[in-house]
């Protein structure tokens, strides 16, 4: 009965001892051994997640794919959807908190002047348009109509270099996005650089990250009225926000592409109050680093997701769909991560996601790597795969964030957009205010 409990490979991140913890701590070990037991129905979520376009049934095919002897009896689909209902969400919230948190590596990727570089942002995820789904999770309102599923609003905490996520909140989409950044803020520790766009510029969220120790780098609109109270020897100036003084950088960014040159003027807000020993020229370049977690989203989004809207059809289901995604993406992040510190040096963006998926994909049908072997392989198939096909060093990003819905666009269809991807030139000069 227990056989079908693995992720291939991945097995060895989201071990079989893990899971048996977190099903004791929430009080979830089935009461008798039933055809699909609660260690089963864990991995089988998160078989889930790797396998978002498969019904349950066709992911516990593929969980029994590769096992030796005979083939386990196949439960129904009514015996599936009654083992998840069983086991509930809170397990699998439980096993999300083991395996969150910065995935461990030696590269200076994701550290600047001994802080770790980490985002906060929002996105939204489509649910079935299922009556009970309704009474929980409303649609948006679009420029068009509303959006054809309800959407659930997801915000994250991301460490820049790995893009391994620290801290994740979510519910219905009627809750601002402000609320659920505040509830990240437990994740937050000193030693931190917060990176952030205008929609957290709020001076009671500013006032209540920077309490945790955290340091912040927020972009705000240029147009926000903040009188100095202090000149800085390098241009930028020291204004309060509520109790919390900031350093105010404003900066003209020009960027040169063969397309063209563009401008455009950002104004930063920042706790490291310093000039001599954090440059603003050195933060504004930084600040670039925060599409790290939109790269986070379209991986999840895209890549994991397909863009296809969720499965569960009540909230309790969607719930333990969304932490079991954010595990799976966690293990796939920390396999990606052990793969490139194998070699000094090694960025851990030149890792593929795509990549990585596929392997794991492949290993968990096969039901390869679910035991660990005598020798230790922290590597293992799914990391010989993506130093394989590692990605050339990253260029500069200059093109606008695409954002592609599961809605129809025949109402919102404009001219083509050119996806082409320049080499680019950046030059930063930073504006003075005056006397």
């Amino acid at each position: 009965m227990f056989a079908p409990g693995h992720i291939g490979e991945l097995t060895g991140i989201v071990p079989f001892e893990m899971v048996d913890e977190v099903l004791a701590a929430t009080g979830a070990v089935q009461r008798r051994v039933r055809l699909v037991p609660a260690r089963v129905t864990v991995y089988l979520l998160l078989a889930g997640a790797l396998f978002a376009g498969l019904g349950y049934g066709q992911v516990f095919e593929r969980l029994c794919a590769g096992l030796p002897g005979p083939a386990p009896v196949r439960p129904s689909g009514s015996a599936l959807r009654q083992a998840r209902q069983r086991l509930g969400p809170a397990p699998l919230k439980a096993l999300f908190d083991l395996v969150r948190g910065p995935a461990a590596t030696t590269a200076a990727a994701g550290m600047w002047r001994g802080l770790r570089v980490v985002a906060v942002d929002g996105t939204l995820l489509p649910v079935p348009d299922a009556a009970a789904n309704l009474a929980a999770f409303t649609r948006q309102r679009l420029g068009n109509g509303i959006s054809g599923y309800p959407q659930l609003r997801l915000a994250l905490l991301v460490a820049c270099g790995t893009r391994s996520v620290i801290g994740a909140a979510f519910g219905p989409a009627s809750i601002g996005e402000l609320e659920y950044a505040r509830r990240l803020a437990g994740d937050l520790r000193t030693g931190m650089l917060l990176l952030g766009d205008r929609m957290f510029a709020s001076a009671a969220l500013l006032n209540q990250w920077a309490a945790t120790g955290a340091d912040l780098l927020v972009r705000c609109k240029t147009n926000r009225k903040l009188p100095p109270v202090a000149r800085c020897r390098d241009g930028s100036t020291l204004a309060r926000i509520g109790a919390l003084t900031v350093r105010v950088i404003d900066a003209e960014i020009t960027v040169r592409t063969a397309d063209g040159t563009r401008t455009g003027h950002y104004r930063l807000l920042t706790t490291l109050t310093d000039p001599a020993t954090h440059p603003a020229a050195e933060l504004v370049r930084l600040y670039h680093e925060r599409w790290e977690i939109e790269t986070a989203y379209a991986e999840l989004k895209s890549t994991m997701l397909g863009g296809r809207v969720l499965r569960a059809r009540t909230p309790a289901g969607v719930e333990q769909e969304v932490w079991a995604l954010l595990t799976a993406y966690q293990a796939l992040r920390t396999a990606m991560t052990d793969a490139t510190d194998s070699i000094p040096g090694t960025d851990p963006d030149r890792a593929g996601f795509t990549t990585a998926l596929s392997a794991a994909r492949d290993q968990l049908v096969l039901a390869a790597g679910v035991t660990t072997a005598t020798d230790i392989d922290l590597v293992g198939t799914i990391g010989r795969h993506i130093l394989a096909h590692l990605l050339p060093t990253r260029r500069v990003r200059t093109k606008d964030r695409i954002v592609k819905r599961a809605i129809s666009k025949y109402n919102a269809r404009g001219p083509a957009i050119d996806r082409t991807t320049h080499q680019a030139t950046i030059s930063i000069h930073m504006l003075t205010t005056s006397p």
